[in-house]
């Protein structure tokens, strides 16, 4: 069926969808057959075999109850999160102080759901993680770009000035920044908070998706004494399980309390519970990982700059580097030699994943390649 006109019609035109989402685009990145792919964050290693064994053995026994709703307050999943950031993230917190969802990107959508909401906004410091504005507005939460400095560290007297302007009922600060990799200093999250709190009072979510990449401590012990601090973690990066969708938060009871007023009924399956303790069981061989992925994130950032590659300084598993005149044209020309990086839309970089050495090296020989025709 044709209106007559050659311009094609979006198919979403005749949908009374909210004003708010027309124009959008779904979040995603390309997924493409090529050889090395370096675009998604993923950490590159498979599972060890010892946790697949544990993981079959504990869906076998969640199985044998599936007939049954699964613990919806997940009691015993949330207990172990709770053991495992105070042992590595240097501030002890028990199972009132930790909600789980279905990826850290869940957590988000019931923080907004439960703080945010129409005639409610949020600010984040852009360019940061799309999924706050997405999440922000797909919750009809108002959504507000803050500033950064130039090098992409969040410029804490403009933000100020924009919360005390806009007065937001969210904020987010997202450390290591995704995709600039920038970490922010506990002063920062401070004095944001401080500031939050005066215009507000506003829940403030410090989105650590990459803390165990860090170069420097979680900034979970923020939270002590802060009842509107709210900080966020994911298993889909250092323990490997970007499949397995499974987020979670820390924070003051009282807020683990309220978003229990938005979640669904019985959201975490039995089997994402029993999937979830079992990798908890082998934290230490993991973070093993996470170790040698900090050590290829750190040669990548080496290897770029010794090329001539401007790079941002990273404490994630990627690493963003340029600059570029035409970003994307500089993205098709590293595909077309078989390696697939993130192009993000911030104007003159793109984002590279830090991938297993293998992997790594077939990235620098494809920009060095790229450096010798650009200067030739």
């Amino acid at each position: 069926m044709t209106n007559g006109s050659t311009t094609p019609r979006n198919p979403w035109d005749e949908l009374p969808i909210r004003d708010e989402l027309r124009g959008q685009s779904p979040y995603g990145a390309p997924q493409l057959d090529v050889p090395v792919r370096l675009n998604t964050n993923e950490n590159p290693y498979p599972l060890p075999e010892a946790l697949v064994d544990r993981i079959a053995e504990r869906v076998r026994e969640a199985a044998r109850g599936l007939n049954r709703y699964p613990d919806r307050d997940a009691v015993e999943l949330r207990t172990e999160l709770a053991r495992y950031l105070s042992r590595t993230a240097g501030h002890p917190v028990g199972r009132a102080n930790v909600w789980a969802a279905n990826g850290s990107n869940e957590v988000l959508q019931q923080l907004l759901q439960t703080f945010g909401g129409p005639g409610r906004t949020a600010i984040g410091f852009e360019p940061s993680y799309s999924m706050h504005a997405l999440i922000s507005r797909g919750t009809g939460t108002g959504w507000i770009s803050g500033p950064r400095n130039d090098d992409f560290t969040v410029d804490v007297a403009a933000a100020r000035a924009a919360i005390a302007e806009h007065r937001p009922e969210v904020v987010f600060i997202t450390s290591p920044n995704n995709p600039t990799g920038t970490a922010v200093e506990s002063d920062t999250v401070l004095a944001l908070y401080e500031a939050a709190q005066a215009a507000g009072p506003s829940i403030v979510v410090v989105d650590e998706a990459y803390g165990e990449f860090s170069h420097r401590p979680s900034l979970l012990p923020l939270i002590e004494g802060r009842r509107n601090l709210v900080v966020s973690r994911t298993m889909s990066k250092a323990f490997g399980a970007a499949g397995l969708r499974l987020g979670y938060l820390a924070a003051d009871p009282a807020v683990v309390d309220a978003v229990q007023l938005v979640r669904l009924p019985y959201h975490l399956s039995s089997v994402t519970q029993a999937t979830a303790l079992a990798a908890l069981e082998h934290t230490d061989t993991l973070l093993g990982y996470v170790a040698q992925l900090k050590s290829e994130r750190d040669r990548l950032v080496a290897e770029l700059r010794a090329t001539g590659y401007e790079v941002t300084d990273s404490d994630a598993n990627f690493v963003q580097f340029g600059r570029f005149d035409d970003s994307h044209a500089v993205w098709q020309r590293i595909l077309d030699k078989g390696v697939l990086v993130r192009d993000n839309g911030v104007p003159g970089w793109l984002r590279v994943t830090a991938g297993t050495p293998a992997e790594n090296d077939a990235f620098l020989d494809a920009v060095r390649e790229l450096k010798k025709e650009h200067d030739a």
